[in-house]
């Protein structure tokens, strides 16, 4: 794929008041790549993923999305660069962020309507080909409160893909799952990657890792200790922090 969509931070750096959250992040990922982000938690990825997609500002750094450059200031959220990263990559959260008045249907419905101004029509249309898409074809008419969990998530992966974007930036979205609804949001993520879309997960699922990523980051104290293939970060780690973690992940 071309590199011009590929995601380069530079020297990132983040303070929540004077707790040093990000000090120094650089990170390079190519279009068309599976990152798994790693590590214990309040090491900073879930801020690392919210800067990159321009819901929190940083202090110093610089991140590249494609053409489009985020630059330490005090507010993100509606500044041109940062609306035009967030239609290139898609974010998914832990917590669903479903709005709960909104069918699965209506839910996947209103950014394409919102952002893209397609007519009702072609909205829906595109809905119902990303629930079939998800397996959720059926559940179109259910408001959140009716699914499963998994089911949720993934209709907020399909949510995400609504305005067709080229990447997607996932924070731990199956942290809150039971092992077999992981299995049918991991599976989702997998089928994407092998369509070439970018995507920047964090996660604590470390087979998914080994078996989807094209490279493991390990992010510890806000810093990354460790990069690489994931038979190498995951069975040979050179980082004393990553030996540590993944002990404890075993345990």
């Amino acid at each position: 794929m071309s590199h011009e969509l590929a995601v380069d931070i530079s020297h990132l750096t983040k303070r929540f008041g004077t707790r040093l959250v990000l000090e120094d992040v650089s990170l390079r990922i190519e279009a068309g790549q599976t990152v798994a982000v790693i590590g214990p938690s309040g090491a900073g990825k879930s801020t690392l993923l919210r800067c990159v997609n321009g819901l929190t500002t940083f202090d110093a750094g610089e991140i590249r999305v494609g053409p489009h450059v985020l630059g330490p200031r005090r507010e993100h959220r509606a500044c041109p660069a940062a609306r035009q990263v967030r239609r290139v990559f898609g974010m998914i959260f832990q917590d669903f962020q479903l709005f709960p008045h909104l069918t699965a249907l209506e839910n996947i419905m209103e950014a394409p309507r919102s952002v893209l101004r397609l007519s009702r029509a072609e909205a829906r249309r595109r809905a119902m080909q990303l629930l079939a898409r998800v397996g959720l074809a059926d559940r179109a008419a259910a408001f959140p409160q009716e699914l499963s969990g998994g089911q949720k998530q993934r209709v907020a992966i399909a949510r995400a893909m609504g305005i067709q974007p080229r990447g997607l930036l996932c924070d731990e979205i199956t942290s809150a799952l039971d092992p077999e609804l992981k299995r049918e949001v991991l599976t989702v993520l997998e089928d994407l990657k092998r369509e070439g879309l970018t995507l920047l997960v964090v996660t604590h699922e470390i087979g998914f890792a080994r078996r989807a990523a094209d490279r493991v980051v390990v992010l510890a104290d806000g810093r990354i200790v460790e990069d690489g293939p994931p038979a190498q970060v995951l069975d040979r780690p050179q980082a004393a922090r990553t030996q540590q973690f993944l002990r404890q992940m075993l345990v």
